[in-house]
């Protein structure tokens, strides 16, 4: 088994991940299963680019793509969770 074939099983393991969190997070009991599952894909969807670029042989591109792409989703759930923080826990 070469390492291109290990990243590629990768990729399409952490897409299935996204794939399935996607459901928690149309069908979560709850608002912060919701951000949870938010959280998750977000995760994967970095590991999933860093692995894209080792398999093109253009990490460095990607890795700044990723880091991107990180500082915007943290950013984007502490915005959230600061909305919801304000709301109250009315839906626990």
């Amino acid at each position: 088994m070469t390492i291109d074939n290990l990243f590629v099983a990768l990729v399409v393991g952490l897409v299935i991940l996204v794939m399935l969190m996607m459901i928690r997070v149309f069908q979560g009991p709850t608002v912060y299963d919701r951000l949870n599952g938010l959280g998750v894909i977000g995760t994967d969807a970095i590991l999933v680019l860093v692995l894209l670029g080792f398999l093109s042989g253009r990490a460095d591109m990607y890795v700044d793509i990723a880091i991107s792409y990180a500082i915007l989703g943290f950013i984007g759930l502490v915005v959230i969770a600061k909305y919801l923080e304000g709301k109250g826990d009315s839906d626990v």
